[in-house]
């Protein structure tokens, strides 16, 4: 005679289980980010990273795709444009990421301790980041005009005869946006600092008072120590979005004059849809992403000694 279990046939085993319902329903709602990111992120990704080792003109259509190796890698270093677009990129990155930092730091400081009515430094210094990059270029471009702009209005009042001539002069070009760029992304690191400064405990710098401890001496002791993991972060994405600046310089100055504030990615532009060298445009992606890559890991292992030392 077989005696069954009650129990296990009252409540056979299925594979819907009340686990796997709430797996099954989690897939079905990140499925449309899922599908996003592979259709709009990975699949243009590695398109391009096979484009870039072909010739293909865009105008000739798929058909127009030939398979040339890494000769668009090699070419990269023998183009006088590209190698000048890398120096200016260069030049922009070590220019601006220190410069915003030290200032954006020392403002956050400033709001944080000595300043009345913070909420509308706040905002004041946020207002650039968030508004159109093409209306803040069009205010600047009328700043930067050669004989009636308020900027060289100033200057000659203050003496200078001959101020520069900003956007189209070869010397000052690039350190005119620069300027613009520092100007625009300021907020956006100040919000940041202060951020990093409201989580550092007042009981130190209370401490540090009884001891005799001076501003200055509290902000290097205690404030720029516990701002490493926060000065880290900006450190990274500010190099990233220095290697990305375009928006400005396509209308600002097209690159110009002569090449002198044309950056990598404005480069890639203009080969890939202006002269609709999309291989050659590709392979200079991904020699800029390889660049990025490898500053972001030097930043990285730095980082990592210094926590751990």
């Amino acid at each position: 005679m077989i005696v069954r279990d009650s129990a296990s046939s009252a409540n056979p085993k299925t594979y819907w289980t009340r686990k796997r319902r709430e797996q099954w329903a989690g897939w079905v709602f990140i499925a449309p980010e899922v599908i996003g990111l592979i259709g709009l992120s990975l699949f243009p990704l590695l398109s391009s990273l096979v484009l870039s080792f072909t010739e293909w003109n865009l105008v000739g259509g798929l058909s127009a795709i030939r398979f040339n190796g890494v000769d668009n890698f090699v070419q990269l270093f023998k183009d006088d444009h590209f190698i000048l677009a890398l120096k200016n990129n260069v030049l922009f990155s070590a220019g601006t990421v220190p410069l915003t930092m030290l200032i954006g730091i020392v403002l956050a400081a400033l709001i944080h301790k000595k300043l009345y009515a913070k909420t509308f430094f706040k905002v004041a210094f946020f207002i650039p980041y968030i508004c159109s990059t093409v209306a803040i270029a069009a205010v600047w471009q009328a700043l930067y005009h050669p004989s009636k702009g308020p900027l060289n209005q100033l200057l000659m009042q203050l003496g200078i005869s001959n101020p520069p001539h900003w956007l189209v002069d070869t010397s000052y070009s690039l350190i005119a946006i620069m300027i613009i760029y520092i100007w625009q992304i300021l907020g956006y690191q100040i919000i940041i600092f202060l951020a990093g400064m409201s989580n550092i405990p007042e009981e130190l710098y209370e401490a540090a008072k009884i001891d005799g401890a001076t501003g200055i001496q509290q902000f290097r002791r205690i404030t720029l120590p516990l701002l490493g993991p926060t000065t880290f972060f900006l450190a990274i994405t500010s190099t990233i979005s220095s290697f990305k600046v375009f928006d400005l310089i396509k209308f600002l100055t097209n690159g110009g004059p002569n090449y002198s504030s044309t950056v990598i990615v404005y480069q890639i532009y203009e080969e890939g849809f202006e002269r609709f060298r999309m291989g050659y445009a590709s392979a200079m992606s991904w020699a800029l992403f390889l660049m990025i890559l490898l500053v972001t890991s030097i930043t990285w292992m730095t980082q990592s000694r210094k926590v751990h030392q």
